[in-house]
């Protein structure tokens, strides 16, 4: 059974990638996912738990004026990143190189190409096989528009593919007015995958300490809905590769991901619910149902039902929103 696939020019043993989480904060936590069967990793990012006092100062310089027209999304600070911790993280890389042989991939969470853009460089020196952008960016002011904000994804984008040679993915998120036409603007941009979709920080209510909340809840194979969607819509569409994230549980999610056009998956939650044994687990189920099938490959079954090779193209678009709605009884 061949379970190979191919991941923004990386051959993978399977189509199973570790996101970004703590579990991939350290060697030892690495080399089990390994063991279990995981194709690649993402690191977790080294600037939501590192270096915490760089980004309130990139903040502080990115934002300030902002309040005053659209156009000062287009500044950015140049600002390096100096932080004792990140010469650590790059130690920390090159042992983990020299420990494991599956492909590595250095998470960059953040909105500015400042400082990212030499510690992209510096990761690419390390041995990183690919960089993840996570360009977390969520737009309060009334006054910035779309076309802003999208540019703003984009100058970041740019500006990284610019600086290395290795292979640039880009965690997309969901709500931008045009999905397609901004996956199509990021590969022409660079970007040799599109990682679908980012999941947004769970935000509540405190109604004794009458306070906001920020939280992150665990994926259910209910999230998984709009990145088949778009990873069916978006299949051959670009150059870019793509990762089906958000909702990936179990064997029957990573078969619908491959169906519906991805070429990879990124699984988090299900394994830290259940363990690193959860990979092998998988990818035995995922290997037992192919072979009643009779699928001898993964790539056999890759976009075998998206927008271009389904039967009912209507799933994924306008023409069945009134049926469905229609057809629903209490």
């Amino acid at each position: 059974m061949d379970l190979t696939t191919t991941y923004m020019g990386l051959e993978l043993k399977n189509p199973i990638i570790v996101g970004a989480s703590p579990l991939t904060a350290t060697i030892e936590s690495i080399k089990e996912l390994e063991e279990n069967g995981a194709a690649a990793v993402v690191l977790h990012s080294i600037f939501e738990e590192q270096l915490n006092h760089e980004m309130h100062e990139m903040d502080h310089f990115l934002f300030k004026g902002s309040e005053d027209y659209a156009e000062s999304l287009g500044y950015f600070p140049e600002v390096t990143l100096s932080n004792l911790e990140s010469e650590h993280y790059l130690d920390e890389i090159v042992k983990l190189k020299e420990s494991v042989s599956i492909p590595i991939i250095a998470s960059l969470n953040g909105v500015s190409k400042g400082g990212w853009i030499e510690y992209a460089k510096k990761l690419e020196s390390v041995g990183v096989d690919a960089l993840e952008l996570n360009i977390t960016y969520i737009p309060t002011d009334v006054e910035v528009d779309a076309q802003a904000v999208e540019q703003l994804y984009l100058d970041v984008l740019e500006a990284v593919v610019q600086s290395v040679t290795i292979p640039v993915s880009v965690k997309m998120s969901s709500v931008f007015s045009a999905p397609a036409n901004m996956a199509k603007k990021m590969s022409d941009a660079g970007a040799k995958a599109l990682v679908l979709f980012d999941k947004p920080v769970h935000v509540d209510i405190d109604l004794e300490e009458l306070n906001a909340l920020q939280s992150i809840h665990m994926s259910s194979s209910q999230d998984l809905s709009e990145t088949l969607r778009w990873s069916a819509i978006l299949y051959k569409k670009t150059e870019a590769s793509l990762c089906a994230s958000t909702g990936i549980k179990n064997h029957e999610d990573i078969l619908k991901a491959m169906m519906s056009g991805a070429d990879s998956v990124a699984m988090v939650s299900a394994i830290m619910e259940n363990g690193a044994g959860h990979i092998k687990t998988t990818l035995e189920a995922l290997e037992a149902w192919m072979e009643e099938k009779e699928y001898i490959s993964i790539e056999q079954m890759k976009g075998s039902i998206s927008l271009a090779h389904t039967r009912n193209p209507a799933a994924y678009e306008r023409a069945s929103y009134m049926r469905v709605l229609t057809d629903y009884r209490y």
